[in-house]
């Protein structure tokens, strides 16, 4: 597990379970057995890595980045400590919420960083922290840390500068007004990550930055909307996805769209705001290669009901109808409908209608999304705002209009991003978080038929398998166990002695 939602198709799907199975995940055998305590809420999902070697031994070990700037490393097993490192400048403090409560009470680490196993002497974890100064200057810097030790790689950390070319002259990067929420996305030796915005707090717009996993030197920069405003990267924490052929999808958020298109069929401005993105990244350069836009996208962004708030994810090769092979990619946002794009061509923007995209399915998701969806043999699973969580089966590449299954319950603010555990397909179980005011659920479904619920965190007695809830956080699960990120650690879940 080094990386977020477990690959770069960002899927959510670990098929090497043999521990956990649809009979033994219940209240009576399952529950949470430990805590790895820490300082600062974790909005970062866990990493993974097993058979580590630490001072001559071998252990499991479970990375976790806090938004008080540490990261820790814990044994898997035992969930003794074997590490902590602050990443703060000498003098600086963590970042202050700007008065914005989507990352409160303090601004850290908040995406989920990304291990490479194959980086320096042992293994490096990269990961973007925020900081400040005693002076009040703010700071976003890129890291890379032995995964053995926590040390501080040569060359790093980084500090995160960036300008792009406008009709103004250019644009430049302000490390004050953004957050790096998103996953990071390791890719052919580039660390990709993606800059959201403090709530709505102008001026923003929509940064995407590559930089080289060797040296930590910037490699690319793309600005969104370099001539307009918004359009940022936040997809509630979901990282940038990508395919074999090195291309980057993702959902960015409410934002200038040029309506007007040049002869390319392109914002004429080269503004994206609100828009389904496929990014090249030929020749260590980074550039729009294809979009969709939905048609009434303007009315979308106005009415903050834009694509931003879901995240993408890469489909695995299909065959339609006609026995072709079809590339897609899958996403959702806060106007509940479900987008199904062809990578080869998005369908891009037409102000009437959006005929041109591969499907589209309006109405089917009971409210917004605020999450990301999950894969697992040819079904995606959703979790919406006031909706159940539902699977959707692919017929010939083509997505049901209506859910195979839905769970009984019903999810708030902000649903849930579901991963699912399975040895090969069988014993597949649909894992979510629920917020519930102050107490955290943990869910476990049966993957081929959601109205079956294997397990929750709240039939346990005596309060055995309670958690503080926190949102925009997704499950782990490896090697039989489940961790589950809270306000002040995380939580594991595993079969009970």
């Amino acid at each position: 597990m080094l990386t977020y939602h477990n690959d770069i198709a960002r899927t959510g799907q670990y098929l090497e379970e043999t521990t956990l199975t649809t009979s033994n995940v219940n209240s009576s055998s399952f529950g949470k057995v430990g805590f790895l305590g820490v300082q600062g809420h974790v909005d970062a999902e866990p990493l993974y890595v097993q058979g580590l070697t630490m001072a001559g031994a071998a252990h499991n070990v479970v990375f976790v980045a806090t938004e008080h700037d540490l990261v820790y490393a814990f044994d898997a097993d035992t969930f003794a400590e074997l590490w902590q490192t602050s990443v703060l400048g000498s003098g600086e403090t963590t970042s202050d919420p700007h008065n914005c409560g989507q990352i409160t009470p303090e601004i850290g680490i908040t995406s989920t960083p990304v291990i490479d196993l194959k980086a320096g002497a042992h293994g490096t974890i990269f990961l973007v922290a925020m900081s400040k100064s005693s002076s009040g200057t703010y700071y976003q810097r890129l890291h890379a840390l032995d995964i053995t030790s926590g040390a501080e790689q040569s060359g790093s950390p980084t500090t995160i500068q960036a300008s792009f070319p406008n009709a103004q002259g250019q644009t430049t990067f302000d490390p004050y007004q953004y957050a790096e929420r998103a996953g990071l996305l390791l890719m052919n030796g580039v660390i990709y990550t993606g800059w959201t915005s403090h709530c709505d707090e102008a001026p923003y717009t929509g940064w995407v930055m590559g930089y080289s996993e060797t040296t930590l030197a910037q490699t690319a920069v793309l600005n969104l909307t370099p001539n307009g405003s918004e359009g940022s990267i936040w997809m509630s924490g979901a990282g940038l996805a990508a395919d074999s052929s090195g291309f980057v999808y993702f959902l960015d958020a409410n934002g200038t769209f040029d309506t007007t298109l040049n002869s390319s069929e392109f914002p004429v401005n080269g503004d994206f705001g609100n828009s389904f993105l496929k990014l090249s990244t030929s020749g260590g350069s980074l550039s729009v290669a294809d979009y969709f836009t939905m048609y009434n996208t303007v009315a979308e962004s106005d009415r903050d009901e834009d694509l931003g708030a879901g995240g993408a994810l890469v489909l695995p090769d299909m065959q339609n109808a006609s026995g072709n092979t079809v590339h897609l990619a899958v996403g959702a946002g806060k106007d509940a409908n479900i987008y199904l794009v062809n990578r080869d061509s998005m369908g891009k923007f037409n102000p009437s209608n959006d005929t041109a995209i591969y499907q589209e399915i309006d109405g089917i998701l009971g409210g917004g999304i605020w999450s990301m969806p999950a894969y697992f043999n040819g079904t995606v699973y959703f979790g919406g705002v006031s909706d159940a969580i539902k699977a959707f089966p692919f017929t010939n590449a083509r997505l049901a209009t209506t859910p195979s299954s839905h769970s009984s319950e019903t999810y708030a603010y902000p649903g849930a991003t579901p991963s699912i555990s399975a040895n090969g397909t069988s014993n597949a179980i649909v894992w979510t978080v629920e917020n519930s005011g102050g107490n955290g659920i943990l869910h476990a479904y049966d993957a081929t038929n959601l109205g079956n619920e294997l397990y929750n965190s709240n039939q346990a007695p005596n309060g055995r398998d309670s958690f503080s809830d926190n949102k925009f956080i997704t499950p782990v699960i490896v090697n039989g166990k489940v961790y589950v990120p809270t306000t002040t650690g995380v939580a594991v879940f595993s079969l009970l002695d």
